[in-house]
Formats: C-alpha cells, structure tokens, sequence
C-alpha cells in the first residue's frame, strides 16, 4: 500500500483525510500529513496514483489521465475515509489541494454527515452541499489560470447559500500552487498565513493544534 498514515503520539483530536494535487503523494504532502500529526491529528493520506510521482505539468497531466478513473478513484476514496472513521472516534475533517479539493468535495456530497470540516487549496467544485455539516475554510492564488475568480467567487455564494460557515482567503501576488514548497510558485509568506489559518480552523472545529 502506498497510502500514507500517520499517527500522532497521544489520542487523536481529531482525524484528517488529505487529498493530494495531481502531482502525487509526494514528499510535501507527506511532510504536511507529519505537521499535522505533530498538531495531534490521525491523517490518511490516499495514493490517488498508486506510487508514481509527477515532476511537471505535462507529466502530471499524463498520469491524471492514466491514474484519475471514476469508478476506481471514487471506491478508493471512499474506502479511505471509511478507514479513517474506523480508526478514531474523533471528529474528522478533510484536506485537499487542487485535483484533491475538487475530490475532497465530490466526498463531502457523497458523505455530507461524515466530517466536520473542510480545507481547500485552490479548488472549486459544483454541487449541492446543503446536507453536510461541514465548516469550509478556503485557500486561494490572486492570479490562477486553473481557478476563475467568477467561479470561485459563486462557489462561495453556493456554499453560504446553503446556511454554511465559509472563510475563503485570497492570497495577493500569488498563482496556483503556492502553499507547495517544492514548486515555483511557492511563497513561504502565504504559505505559512495558510498554515495558520488551517491550524486554527481545525482547532476550532476538530480539536487543538500545537
């Protein structure tokens, strides 16, 4: 298996699903599943490609293509969550990043009772997302070619819509992809206001961070 799980040292507060980018699960994921076991959270992490890592675009364009099939990504993604829910008692919350947010939020209508809140980087989805109990906390790039800001813009209108709590934050002089450390559009300032904004959010939704 080359999922990642990792434990923390005392009882869970809480349990956290991540949904990686189109890259893979690679190493930036993996170390952001350890921060976030560090803060005291069980976090799963499904290898959506199943061991193979993207360097490029072109590259992970490629193995989307290869590895994204709707009926194996969905029974993996939902096998993982119930993994997750089987492993703590704990409130769960869900993470995704671009690819993993537009799956993080296919989830959440599949299982609108299962978590309790919900991180996007740099993702949007159209849905009905009146029957979940989810909180959302959004992080997004002021200038990104894979995210128009009409869109992102209605998504939220869709979610607050629907009676939900939302704090979406825009991100000046950033592009897709700047919480990644490992790309070029990385920026360690915004990156590390995200970080804190997302350690508060699940403070207050799941249990305390360090």
């Amino acid at each position: 298996m080359s999922d990642y799980l990792v434990t923390p040292t005392s009882a869970p507060r809480g349990g956290i699903l991540l949904l990686h980018a189109w890259w893979g699960l690679n190493d930036v994921f993996k170390t952001l599943c350890d921060r976030l076991a560090a803060a005291g959270y069980l976090v799963l992490a499904p290898d959506l490609y199943h061991g193979e890592i993207a360097a490029t675009i072109a590259e992970a364009e490629k193995m989307r293509k290869k590895h994204i099939k709707v009926a194996a990504t969905t029974k993996q993604i939902l096998a993982a969550q119930k993994q997750l829910k089987a492993a703590t008692n704990a409130p769960l919350g869900l993470m995704g990043f671009s690819l993993g947010a537009y799956w993080a939020l296919w989830l959440l209508e599949e299982k609108p009772r299962a978590f309790a809140a919900t991180v996007l980087f740099y993702g949007t989805r159209g849905g009905d997302f009146s029957k979940t109990k989810s909180a959302f906390l959004g992080h997004y790039a002021e200038t990104d070619e894979f995210v128009a800001e009409s869109g992102r813009k209605k998504f939220e209108r869709t979610l607050k819509a629907a009676g939900k709590e939302v704090a979406f934050h825009v991100y000046p002089n950033t592009r897709h992809w700047f919480f990644e450390s490992d790309r070029p559009e990385y920026d360690p300032t915004s990156a590390n206001l995200a970080w804190e904004r997302t350690a508060q959010f699940l403070q207050t939704h799941l249990g305390d961070t360090q």
